[in-house]
């Protein structure tokens, strides 16, 4: 068999030979096949190599993986236990009604395991087919369902002991794997591992009349996750499992609750804030996943210019710095990257949030308790007697925490806040709405920065596309200035969205002298951002263009997210 595995990897360009020759004497000695191995230890390119080997053992090859128009009988044919369990993707069947034939595709042929539970558990003839490991993973999901060889084993056992999912806490580990009996945290905690292997940012489960809905928010579109039939029967069961993980009261069905869970992932920490919300059909339980990254400017994408600003204000020794934008548009990365910019043994930094997200290393970081009455502004003012440097204010929401962040940059405090505003100058408007002077606000604030999130577009299938002068006045490009834009098309490693990840776009207006004086002498929004642009204030959506010239995102991303900003860009 060495040989055989050997030839197609000659074919298909493998450069590390040796290496790929100890992988496979290695699978010898431990008497397992040498597929998952040889991919695993990346020695050889996936889909040229498993497409060589097809033809060696003269296989029909798979490119594309369309999901049946009717998967119920594809199913029927092929359970999810075996499916899954063995990574077998039924694809269709042939033949007629008296004699039928499953057509069947694996990414390992040499897996004898595999072909013995084929042929004692389908009751038709089989026919063999190759596609590569990642389109018959991906395709499995959109098959069966997340979780649904557990699911299965749980119908099949439905008068087990169900009493462990109130008091297990293993969840919280949920890369273990292993063959132990299945059940409802099992299940619960495929649901989380599958979410995090997509990255996904929310996890929503949803009581509907006849189903159990579970979707993901992925590149901040949701995602509908295709689940198990019947899982309606086991939806009080799961949502039991997740409110005992994040330590919330299961016998409270009637109010809101909040919740945190900690878990271990691949040797990463993850941090879930959950919320649950009483419905008609049942409680319905948010999770938003919230990874214990290391915060950094440089790992923000800003451009050269709008970093340099942003890192000459961070060194200012007082004022009042504010991000605005709408809710998980990325402000608290920023202020995050923010603080550890700054979080040096010579400086105090003191932060009170709602919730306090991430912890943060030497960072002083108080917790919104409403219900006690340690609200933004009380909490405020004790931090003010605790002789900080920087004072970092989750959010500015009314007129005493406005007033109290202001009298603090006036003391000689530098202070980090969000507004939640459509775009950065608006932020000005905003405060005075708010009631506070507009002299206090000229004479406190020294920068607003607006941001928003776009999704960056797949390396593996953007293709360029001509820049018209609709575009460029959509996007306030200058005529004279050339660049080379991408449309976004979609494929399988991008969940044929043309989308993989996220990245954010800026605007940064600095507070310099002129401007200070038409706000403290009220000028309107129009001269306000005429001037700004005078002092070099470059609008979100001319920031924007220079993601779409680099290939990272398209000019249709830009203008969505930036809309509300048309009228005054």
């Amino acid at each position: 068999m060495t040989e055989l595995l050997i030839d197609p990897a000659r074919r298909s360009g493998c450069q590390e030979m040796e290496k790929l020759e100890e992988v496979l004497e290695s699978a010898a000695l431990r008497q397992r096949s040498p597929i998952d191995d040889l991919l695993d230890a990346g020695v050889v390119d996936e889909e040229p190599y498993m497409r060589e080997l097809a033809s060696e053992l003269g296989l029909d090859w798979i490119d594309s993986i369309p999901v049946p128009e009717a998967p119920l009988p594809i199913r029927e044919a092929c359970g999810p236990r075996i499916a899954l369990r063995h990574r077998l993707l039924p694809i269709e069947i042939l033949g007629d009604e008296e004699n039928p034939r499953l057509r069947l595709a694996t990414f390992d042929p040499f897996n004898l395991v595999a072909r013995q539970a084929v042929a004692q558990e389908i009751e038709m003839p089989v026919e063999w087919c190759m596609a590569s490991r990642r389109r018959i993973h991906e395709a499995l999901r959109r098959l069966y369902g997340v979780g649904a060889d557990t699911f299965e084993q749980i119908l099949e056992g439905r008068d087990m002991d169900f009493s462990n999912i109130e008091s297990s806490d293993e969840a919280n580990v949920i890369d273990a794997d292993d063959d132990e009996e299945a059940s409802v945290v099992k299940f619960v905690n495929q649901i989380i591992r599958e979410s995090l292997d997509q990255k996904a940012t929310d996890i929503h489960v949803e009581p509907l009349s006849d189903n159990l809905r579970i979707r993901y928010r992925i590149d901040g579109q949701l995602v509908e996750v295709t689940v198990p039939e019947n899982i309606k029967a086991l939806q009080s069961s799961v949502i039991a499992r997740l409110k005992i993980m994040s330590r919330l009261d299961i016998a409270e069905r009637r109010l809101p609750q909040d919740g945190r869970i900690n878990l271990q992932f691949e040797g990463q920490t993850i941090d879930v804030r959950v919320a649950t919300v009483p419905t008609v059909e049942g409680e319905s339980v948010s999770l938003r996943l919230l990874n214990q990254q290391k915060f950094n400017v440089d790992k923000l994408g800003m451009e050269d210019f709008v970093r340099d600003k942003i890192r000459s204000l961070l060194h200012l020794p007082n004022g009042i710095i504010l991000i605005t934008g709408p809710t998980g548009s990325g402000k608290s990365t920023s202020l995050y990257s923010f603080l550890s910019e700054i979080n040096r043994p010579d400086q105090r930094i003191v932060t009170i949030e709602d919730p306090v997200e991430n912890k943060l290393p030497g960072v002083m970081q108080i917790a919104v308790k409403s219900d006690i009455g340690l609200t933004f502004a009380t909490g405020l003012r004790s931090i003010l007697r605790a002789d900080p440097n920087t004072v970092m204010i989750g959010e500015i929401r009314d007129l005493e925490t406005a007033e109290i962040a202001i009298r603090a940059s006036l003391t000689g405090h530098l202070v980090f806040s969000t507004l939640h505003t459509n775009d950065a100058l608006g932020g000005i408007s905003r405060l005075i709405d708010m009631g506070v002077e507009p002299f206090l606000v000229s004479a406190a604030v020294r920068a607003f920065l607006g941001q928003r999130l776009v999704r960056r577009l797949c390396d593996n299938c953007k293709v360029p596309r001509e820049v018209s002068d609709e575009d460029r006045r959509d996007l306030l490009i200058p005529m004279n200035l050339e660049g080379q834009a991408y449309n976004a098309v979609g494929c399988d490693r991008c969940r044929n969205t043309g989308f993989s990840g996220r990245l954010a776009i800026y605007e940064v207006a600095v507070i310099g002298n002129q401007m200070q004086e038409m706000i403290a002498h009220g000028a309107n929004s129009k001269e306000i951002r005429a001037r700004a642009v005078q002092d070099g204030f470059v609008p979100m959506r001319g920031y924007g263009w220079y993601k779409v010239m680099q290939g990272l995102t398209t000019i249709e991303e830009v203008i969505s997210v930036t809309a509300t900003d048309a009228g005054g860009a």
